[in-house]
C-alpha cells in the first residue's frame, strides 16, 4: 500500500508543477482582507505617523528592498536616534510579516518573492516627493 501511495504521489508532481507554473492563476491580491493582512496593515499604519517626521527630515529612507533604512543621524540626538532606530526594527519586521501574511492569504507562500516585488513597487509610489530612496548600491537620492 505505502508503495502505492509513493508511486501516484510521484505520478502526481508533474502536474502540481504544471499547476504552478499556470499562468491563469488568479493574481496576488495585495488588498486582501484576510484577518492577518487586516491585523500587520493596522500596525503599520499606525506607526507611519511617528515615521513621518523621519522621513520629512531626511534622517530615514526606503531601500530599493522594501525595507526603511537610517540615512541621516549626524544632526540627532542619542535619544531620537535610538527612538529612529526602535521604529525602524519594528516596521521592518512587520513589513516582512506582512509579506508572509499575504502570500499565506493569497494561497501562495511559495511565492513570497513575488509578492515583496508587488510592494515594494506599491511602497514607492506611495513614497512622497523629495523623501530618500536607497538603490540596490546603497546610493541615496531623493524623490523627484
Amino acid at each position: 500500500m505505502n508503495k502505492l501511495l509513493l508511486l501516484l504521489s510521484c505520478l502526481a508532481l508533474p502536474a502540481l508543477a504544471a499547476t504552478a507554473a499556470d499562468p491563469t492563476r488568479a493574481p496576488i491580491n495585495l488588498d486582501i482582507g484576510a484577518p492577518t493582512v487586516v491585523v500587520v496593515k493596522h500596525a503599520l499604519a499606525q506607526r507611519t505617523s511617528r515615521l513621518v517626521r523621519f522621513y520629512e527630515s531626511g534622517e530615514i529612507g526606503l531601500g530599493q528592498d522594501g525595507f526603511i533604512y537610517l540615512r541621516d543621524s549626524s544632526k540627532m540626538t542619542l535619544g531620537k536616534r535610538q527612538i529612529a532606530e526602535k521604529l525602524i526594527d519594528v516596521e521592518n519586521q512587520e513589513r516582512k510579516a506582512l509579506i508572509q501574511a499575504l502570500a499565506d492569504s493569497n494561497g501562495r507562500r511559495n511565492d513570497e518573492a513575488e509578492v515583496w516585488q508587488l510592494q515594494r513597487a506599491r511602497w514607492q509610489k506611495q513614497w512622497k516627493s523629495g523623501w530618500w530612496l536607497r538603490d540596490a548600491a546603497g546610493t541615496w537620492s531623493r524623490k523627484p
